[in-house]
């Protein structure tokens, strides 16, 4: 199931972003986020803040999260987008996370799967997305979703210097 997060969710999520930030550093994967930097509690605690975090949650167990809001970062404002369309009716999802221990077992599409009904169900048919170009496997996964990579623009991303950031897209 796949729910709005709630304040008894947070440690949860901390829990998978410190699995994630360890398994980077193990060099087990390439995600490009950087402990103590990104994604942290405080990244949890803000989107909880405004509503927007959800988590992936199974057997009452958290096993991943995510951001969907409007909030389209700069680094949106002059890319190339194919599908034009008031901030009101995009929907970007942010920082989506499975934890390691749950990994290939189709979450992270589930998750995306949801986005999209979500969006639809609010009337946005303009999805956005981002991620680090070295993330090879949310690159391939987001491919295989029929999002379309529109550019990878060089930036500092979330207090994160020299990140070649993805922007992806995808209309329903």
């Amino acid at each position: 199931m796949i729910r709005k997060a709630s304040p008894a969710d947070l440690d949860a999520v901390e829990k998978i972003y410190n699995e994630v930030h360890q398994a980077e550093e193990e060099g087990e994967c390439s995600t490009g986020w950087k402990r103590g930097i990104y994604p942290t509690r405080a990244t949890a605690e803000a989107a909880l803040k405004r509503d927007d975090l959800f988590v992936l949650e199974e057997n009452s167990a958290v096993l991943g999260a995510g951001i969907i809001n409007h909030i389209q970062v700069d680094t949106y404002d002059s890319a190339p987008w194919k599908y034009e369309a008031p901030d009101d009716r995009v929907l970007v999802l942010h920082t989506l996370v499975i934890s390691p221990k749950a990994a290939r077992r189709g979450l992270g599409r589930r998750f995306v799967a949801f986005y999209e009904a979500y969006a639809l169900a609010r009337g946005c048919r303009e999805l956005r997305l981002d991620t680090n170009a070295r993330n090879l496997p949310a690159r391939g996964m987001y491919r295989a979703l029929g999002y379309r990579e529109i550019a990878v623009v060089p930036t500092v991303f979330n207090g994160i210097s020299g990140v070649e950031l993805v922007l992806l897209e995808k209309h329903l």
